[in-house]
């Protein structure tokens, strides 16, 4: 299974991205007000790094208060790993393992196609599970 069946359903309007110049706080406000843990840093439409709630910590706890007066391009986790749509789910959730990251931006031909978690990995490799179970247990009562 790939990732292009995981983000199939979702569209452009669906990413939640900022930009290099964007202040640290505002980022911040973005993260809160969407309960989500990271946002794609864009440069011209293009993914240059990843700024995720543990930047934002790690930046506080080095350089105070300060810093969420910072463009997010001075915090960010850069250069951001991506993968493209052909990329399985078993090779994202080992990349996310070896290099603990938690999110991915989707790239396809250079553009940010989709921004995905490993929540969305798991929750694919669960309903992934539970199909193959299901077919068990049809074949044995067939059987």
């Amino acid at each position: 299974m790939t990732i292009a069946r995981i983000i199939a359903q979702r569209g452009p309007s669906d990413i939640i991205a900022c930009d290099v110049t964007t202040p640290v706080s505002e980022a911040v406000g973005i993260l809160a007000s969407k309960r989500i843990g990271a946002l794609p840093v864009l440069r011209d439409g293009r993914v240059v790094g990843i700024v995720s709630e543990r930047d934002v910590i790690y930046r506080l706890a080095d350089h105070g208060g300060h810093c969420l007066d910072l463009p997010v391009e001075q915090i960010m986790t850069s250069p951001a790993v991506t993968v493209e749509p052909a990329t399985t789910v078993d090779e994202a959730l080992s990349l996310m393992t070896r290099r603990r990251f938690r999110h991915f931006p989707v790239v396809e031909n250079g553009q940010l196609i989709a921004f995905i978690s490993i929540g969305d990995l798991v929750k694919h490799k669960m309903d992934e599970v539970q199909h193959e179970a299901e077919a068990l247990r049809n074949y044995i009562q067939a059987v």
